[in-house]
């Protein structure tokens, strides 16, 4: 998994946790993170084995807990609180936000009430509604 992917995880926790209406200083705090991690020079797979946690923890808005959460990535190609998450709330609910009109606050709304959690599912929500 590459410094690209690992970012993306984050943003996509992130929108995640907007859906569900978690701490947006929490929410911050990923987005910083990954827009870090995006762009950093340096393998972050390199980083871990040589310098471990505190060499992750030297990238610009990494804690201690989200630089643990790139270890997960980086051996298991995941981590717990991502599971925990898209466990209660499928992935493909992100889907949504890429049709128009649809942000995170629509996509709520769509997967809590009517518990559509992909687009297909809203094709099949629009059509019953007819």
């Amino acid at each position: 998994m590459d410094n690209e992917q690992i970012g993306r995880r984050f943003h996509r926790l992130a929108a995640l946790m907007e859906i569900r209406g978690d701490d947006p200083f929490r929410l911050r705090s990923y987005r910083n993170a990954a827009e870090a991690i995006e762009v950093w020079p340096t393998p972050l797979k390199e980083i871990a084995e040589q310098e471990g946690l505190a060499g992750l923890q030297a990238i610009p808005g990494v804690g201690k807990a989200i630089a643990g959460k790139i270890i997960g990535l980086l051996d298991r190609g995941t981590f717990d609180a991502w599971e925990k998450l898209t466990a209660e709330t499928p992935e493909t609910v992100l889907d949504l936000m890429e049709l128009p009109g649809i942000g995170p606050k629509t996509a709520a709304t769509l997967h809590q009430k009517f518990k559509v959690s992909s687009i297909e599912n809203l094709k099949k929500l629009s059509r019953a509604a007819g």
